[in-house]
């Protein structure tokens, strides 16, 4: 038993990684749903009761059931790593409604009474009317949920793709696969990666490879989505969820500041993990161009160094760095 992804040779040439906003948002919504996914969002729920409240998400829940079918027109395969909202909005609008049709019935009939439902039925009677206010619906759960708060969940993701990226340079598939999530098993025999569940699914990449997408919201689970003709994808808990909504750093060594001034000291520290600059303005309540300035002085100073992701430079620091802000002496 087991959902299984069974890997051909080419597969393992485009496996990928993507950061999704409109994933983030459609799981937002899911976490209102499921008590059990809220332990670690307990900060975030407290600031978005009033705004979800004003919010009717029933016809978005009607189509989250416990087990089954997700309707995979409504959060499309980002096309690139580091898609736009709006990017992901524009192809949900463009479904074909007779497709959507068919995607919302294999949904519906997951939810005891969902199908029979006067909403469930009136997006079956007119799926192009469908399509078009479950965009609307989702655009204003990602503007009152997500929007506000996407610097950061967008650099605990970012970080979590960093840190796997190097997990697959360094030791391949198996090393990869082997810290995403307890659930995962990776086969190097048959070449098929498997997430453990009572029910049977059997899937081919043929050719496609597999997306792997980090979130926030999905924590404490994995899932393995999107039937043809969407890419394969697994989308995983991204590490340090658990501390995303808390304050991300101690205080910064009094020695340090005197070194190098508070507000660049304060910019070393913050980056635990690596983060762009807008994440960094964020996390600290400063200035884009603030941060920026501090940024470009630690890189040339050596403390730094940077990558990029996508549209985004991402900022690490080095061991030097390391060892000046938690005090364990540079390798």
């Amino acid at each position: 038993m087991g959902f299984h992804y069974r890997f051909g040779p080419g597969d393992l040439l485009r496996c990928r990684f993507a950061v999704s906003p409109r994933w983030e948002t459609q799981e937002a919504v899911r976490t209102l749903l499921r008590p059990h996914r809220q332990a670690y969002h307990l900060p975030w729920l407290r600031q978005v009761r009033a705004a979800a409240e004003g919010l009717d998400l029933r016809p978005l829940w009607l189509l989250m059931p416990r087990a089954g079918h997700h309707p995979d027109f409504l959060s499309p395969s980002p096309l690139g790593p580091a898609v736009t909202f709006e990017e992901e909005q524009a192809r949900v609008r463009a479904a074909d409604p007779e497709a959507a049709r068919e995607d919302l019935r294999l949904s519906l009939v997951c939810t005891p009474g969902a199908l029979e439902s006067d909403i469930g039925q009136r997006m079956l009677a007119d799926p192009a009317r469908a399509v078009r206010e479950l965009a609307d619906l989702t655009e204003r759960a990602w503007e009152a949920l997500v929007a506000p708060h996407w610097p950061r969940l967008r650099g605990l993701l970012e970080a979590d793709i960093v840190f796997h990226s190097r997990r697959l340079a360094a030791g391949g598939l198996e090393a990869l696969f082997d810290g995403l999530h307890p659930d995962l098993r990776w086969y190097e025999e048959t070449a098929t990666l498997t997430i453990e569940r009572p029910a049977h699914h059997d899937r081919s990449l043929d050719g496609q490879g597999l997306l792997l997408m980090p979130s926030a919201f999905v924590w404490p689970e994995v899932v393995g989505g999107y039937d043809p003709p969407w890419q394969p994808t697994l989308v995983y808990p991204a590490r340090g969820v658990g501390a995303l909504w808390t304050a991300s750093t101690g205080p910064t060594p009094q020695a340090l500041a005197r070194l190098l001034g508070r507000a660049r000291a304060d910019v070393l520290c913050a980056l635990h993990e690596p983060a762009s600059t807008t994440a960094l303005a964020h996390r600290l309540g400063l200035a884009p161009s603030t941060v920026s300035a501090h940024l470009t002085v630690l890189h040339a100073a050596g403390l730094l160094v940077s990558a990029r992701h996508g549209h985004q430079v991402l900022y690490e620091r080095t061991p030097l760095a390391i060892a000046l802000t938690t005090g364990d002496p540079a390798p």
